[in-house]
């Protein structure tokens, strides 16, 4: 495979053409980014948490009980990346954790009245929807999605291996 160089002054070799789709993809990711950055400062406005801290409420609102793996199911998200939310909402008293009745050795979590309180009134995150809006679309558009997405990031060289929460960043 030819790799191509480009530089801001556009592209050299023989893929020149598609600067269209190239600006579309670009546009797009920017406006995902800007959804998420307004919607984040909106909800750390509203509610004194986090986006991704708000989305794993919502996602837990619609599946009481649910254990770690099945909230990064729910959110599209690494269960290490769910775990840190999830310890956070714990030490700010929104969820608790607590072994399964049916099984000792599965942990569930469970919102508290702290945390259905802050679900009232609360905006719909961007994630959200995002998540939704996927989910909502064939299978087979979503999966050639998911591939391009990978290998635009291996091309480009950026790390996507259980990467953190939208602005939700690990210690």
């Amino acid at each position: 495979m030819r790799r191509v160089i480009v530089d801001c002054m556009g592209t050299h070799g023989s893929e020149a053409g598609h600067s269209g789709a190239v600006a579309r993809v670009m546009d797009g990711v920017r406006s995902v980014v800007r959804a998420l950055r307004t919607s984040t400062r909106v909800v750390e406005r509203e509610t004194g948490m986090s986006a991704a801290q708000l989305f794993v409420l919502q996602c837990l609102d619609g599946a009481p009980g649910a254990s770690i793996n099945e909230l990064a199911e729910l959110t599209g998200t690494h269960q290490s990346s769910v775990s840190v939310v999830v310890s956070r909402l714990t030490e700010k008293g929104y969820v608790l954790r607590r072994a399964a009745p049916d099984d000792a050795r599965r942990m569930q979590v469970e919102l508290t009245d702290d945390g259905r309180a802050t679900l009232d009134g609360a905006p719909v995150t961007v994630q959200r929807r995002l998540l939704s809006a996927l989910r909502s679309m064939p299978a087979d558009r979503v999966e050639e999605f998911a591939a391009t997405l990978e290998a635009w990031l291996r091309e480009a060289g950026v790390p996507h291996d259980a990467p953190p929460m939208f602005f939700e960043e690990a210690e």
